[in-house]
């Protein structure tokens, strides 16, 4: 499976949307390949984890993010379980699907979905297998805004950023981070 070829099904080549994606994609790929090299001694599937963390962010041109070229009309917070949908239509493996629903944030659970009201599935959508946390932790250090897209964050900007958001997703966060050697 070639990710970009399913990139360039929903993004026109050459557009603004199409390039901030596959530029940002590449970024997470390269990351998550360095998290996954460094834990060489686990054997994971590290073709999976490149195509994974390139498609990811597939569902970003469904909302509404005009910074990024994004038009749709929904939340940009939905883009990951909408990403998932249009994974899954795609039929892809689900392993794929799962990967773009649970890298919001730092995986988004039950309990803050209904505490916050947010506009997503009434279910917990926090990564579980190792592949989804390595790629839901490199995606952190990227933004796709295009003022910060070729800044590289930091593991204490991370941090701060999540913690602001919720507390939990900053340890969570934290915690991949110390087992991934940070």
């Amino acid at each position: 499976m070639d990710p970009l070829q399913v990139i360039d099904k929903f993004y026109p080549p050459g557009s603004k949307t199409h390039t901030i994606l596959v530029n940002h994609s590449l970024q997470v790929s390269k990351k998550s390949l360095e998290i996954a090299r460094n834990l060489a001694d686990l054997n994971l599937n590290l073709e999976f984890i490149e195509q994974a963390a390139m498609l990811h962010d597939i569902g970003i041109f469904m909302t509404a993010s005009p910074a990024i070229g994004c038009t749709g009309d929904a939340p940009y917070i939905c883009h990951g379980y909408l990403g998932r949908q249009l994974l899954d239509k795609e039929g892809l493996a689900p392993a794929y699907g799962l990967v773009a629903e649970r890298h919001t944030g730092a995986g988004i659970c039950l309990d803050t979905i209904l505490r916050h009201n947010l506009p997503l599935p009434r279910r917990d959508m926090v990564p579980i297998t190792l592949a989804e946390k390595i790629i839901c932790c490199a995606d952190k250090f990227f933004s796709k805004t295009p003022q910060h897209r070729n800044r590289k964050m930091t593991v204490s900007g991370i941090m701060a950023e999540l913690t602001a958001i919720d507390p939990a997703h900053a340890r969570r966060f934290a915690r991949w981070a110390a087992a991934f050697k940070l």
